[in-house]
């Protein structure tokens, strides 16, 4: 078993949760995260450093998540059942994260366990030999686990790769490893149709094993063509793709499932793209959600003119290989990448999204997926010692934490001064205030809800601060 600090503790303990009270102060610093023995203390005078003012709000949040991928479980399934259902908690437990999205893929991606489809018989226009066996052994196994702690898990799913024989080229002669990694997505009608199909088959072959798919996208980064599970869309093809065949495929069978314009990272001509679906009668109609990450941030405000919730699809894995320091060795898991985390998810809320999902939820100590030209080892929230078979919470999972423990779906972003801090107003009137300190360990006072209230905030940490 894990405690709240990441140390293992006798089997049935109970996991780290504040109790609801009138006030909850929650705070995490190097080498004392999530600590729950602070206290808060009401104050008549003095300023405050951080003001909360919840009759200022902006949009309404619908949750955070991360993605399930078929290593993720394969680590899990190192873990003695008490540590695998622990962690479980920690991600999707009432006392853990709360986490209320999961991201499926659609096939490999650069975290499966080796390069698949659902469908790799050439040519295969009436999809006859489309089957989701493979993902019966791991993805799906990992996803029912998480429902097991949570039922109203809402999923969304997206490809990395079509089947191989709906793709043409190499995009990039000599780039490329395999017909998995890159290439260019046909646009002809039988394909089109084809593909569709694939993501209807998929959609509905989840739903048999009681996972519903409530929006699928038609791939995962359009302009990125790696040396991983990959492929390239013209903003036409796509146009085309959403306005002629996928609207009507899911129409025609009977689905509520939303498309999804996304996800995007920025690069190319992704914002081509988004003008071009956008901007054709036919294909905007189908879309429902706009899917967002890495570079796009700086779009989102922009997309509100849309008057579709825009969701952040991919928080930024960390350990960068061209930038300085890189480990090529493993992913570092640490202080610095909290702190990154906490910047990158302030940001984005601020800028105006909806949602907000982690990327790899748990990947071994190392962190590498199945790109051997680029290696590049990623963070994740909890990582698999697979020498020892123990289960770690990286830093960064508490940032996580300190937000979607507490803040409802439904809730309202509110506006903060003062400091480094996010705040919400959730549907039952509490009001959640999130700090980081960057400086030294201080007294400090937050304002909400008509109070104030002061408390000791830790040096290079965070306090979620929950006043009624």
């Amino acid at each position: 078993m894990i405690d709240c600090n990441g140390t293992c503790v006798a089997a049935g303990a109970t996991d780290c949760g504040a109790p609801d009270s009138a006030t909850t102060l929650i705070t995490s610093a190097p080498g004392a995260y999530w600590k729950t023995d602070g206290q808060l203390t009401e104050v008549a005078s003095g300023n405050a450093d951080v003001t909360v003012n919840d009759a200022s709000t902006a949009q309404t949040w619908e949750g955070f998540g991360g993605a399930f991928n078929e290593l993720g479980w394969q680590y899990l399934s190192m873990l003695s059942e008490t540590d695998r259902d622990a962690a479980l908690r920690l991600l999707y437990g009432a006392e853990g994260a709360r986490f209320a999205f999961g991201r499926i893929p659609i096939g490999a991606t650069d975290y499966a366990i080796d390069r698949y489809t659902l469908d790799e018989t050439p040519d295969d226009i009436s999809l006859a030999g489309f089957s989701i066996d493979r993902d019966t052994q791991a993805l799906i196994p990992f996803v029912k686990a998480a429902q097991a702690v949570k039922a109203n898990i809402r999923f969304w799913a997206s490809p990395w790769t079509p089947p191989t024989w709906m793709k043409q080229g190499p995009f990039s002669p000599g780039n490329m490893v395999s017909p998995f990694d890159g290439w260019t997505m046909k646009s002809d009608d039988a394909t089109m149709t084809a593909f569709a199909q694939y993501l209807i088959k998929f959609v509905q072959a989840y739903a048999q094993q009681g996972i519903t798919i409530e929006a699928i996208s038609p791939q995962n980064e359009p302009n990125y063509t790696g040396t991983y599970p990959t492929c390239g869309w013209s903003p036409a093809t796509y146009t085309k793709f959403v306005g002629q065949h996928l609207g009507a495929a899911v129409a025609g069978a009977g689905l509520t499932t939303k498309i999804m314009l996304g996800t995007f990272n920025g690069g190319g001509s992704d914002g081509s793209i988004i003008d071009s679906v956008m901007g054709d009668e036919a294909a905007r109609g189908h879309i429902k959600v706009l899917g967002y990450q890495w570079g796009m941030m700086g779009s989102v405000p922009s997309a509100r003119s849309y008057n579709l919730p825009v969701w952040q699809s991919e928080h930024r894995c960390g350990n960068y290989p061209w930038a300085s320091p890189f480990d090529p060795t493993g992913a570092p898991n640490d202080q610095a990448y909290a702190v990154e985390s906490w910047g990158l998810i302030r940001d984005w809320i601020r800028a105006g999204v909806t949602a907000y999902s982690a990327w790899n939820m748990v990947l071994d100590t190392v962190g590498i997926g199945i790109d051997t030209t680029r290696v590049w080892p990623q963070n994740a929230l909890l990582t698999v010692d697979t020498s020892t078979r123990t289960l770690n919470i990286t830093p960064a999972y508490y940032v996580f934490r300190h937000l979607s423990r507490f803040v409802a779906q439904g809730a309202k972003v509110v506006a903060t001064s003062g400091g480094d801090a996010l705040a919400f107003r959730n549907p039952d009137g509490s009001v959640v205030a999130v700090l980081y300190n960057a400086g030294s360990a201080k007294m400090a006072t937050v304002a909400a809800a008509g109070r104030k209230l002061q408390f000791a905030m830790p040096g290079s940490g965070w306090a979620t601060v929950v006043a009624r």
